[in-house]
């Protein structure tokens, strides 16, 4: 189904490297805006850089893919220190399949992670790999996101406990 998650999580921070050697999933293509930080935020979320720094030492390749603005993204992703994609397209899989080709991985060992259903669930599932849906850190405000929040509802998955 296109919209079905693999697993879903209430923080990026409570995927952990176990999660993923159980999946066999050794790189993930990251969501930026509200899966690492809250909309337009310069500072990453709660736990986040601790989190990076725990994937990267465990050896699992990590890569920003996000349909913003260069201008949002790259200062972001260097304070990090991660790769990305800007203007990534999602849901197609421009940004998917870029990501993976620069991570050197095959799909069936690469998962999406991100907050929306009709964006970052739909592409990972057009591009054939795992999708880690996490809860939204806040909700938007604007009239666009209410209702295409409202729309996801019938689709949100069940958070793994």
């Amino acid at each position: 189904m296109l919209f079905k998650s693999t697993a879903a999580f209430r923080r990026v921070t409570d995927i952990t490297p176990e999660i993923l050697k159980k999946l066999n999933i050794r790189g993930l293509i990251l969501d930026l805006d509200n899966t690492l930080t809250t909309h337009d935020n310069p500072r990453p979320a709660d736990g986040v850089l601790e989190w990076i720094d725990l994937m990267k030492r465990e050896g699992i390749r990590l890569m920003i893919v996000s349909n913003n603005h260069p201008p949002r993204v790259r200062p972001f992703a260097e304070m990090l220190g991660l790769p990305f994609v800007s203007e990534g397209k999602k849901p197609l899989t421009k940004g998917f399949k870029e990501a993976a080709a620069k991570m050197k991985l095959p799909r069936e060992s690469v998962a999406a992670v991100g907050d929306q259903i009709f964006t970052d669930v739909l592409g990972a599932n057009l591009m054939g790999i795992k999708m880690l849906y996490v809860v939204p850190i806040e909700h938007e405000k604007t009239m666009f996101f209410k209702v295409k929040r409202k729309l996801e509802i019938p689709f949100i998955p069940k958070i793994d406990e």
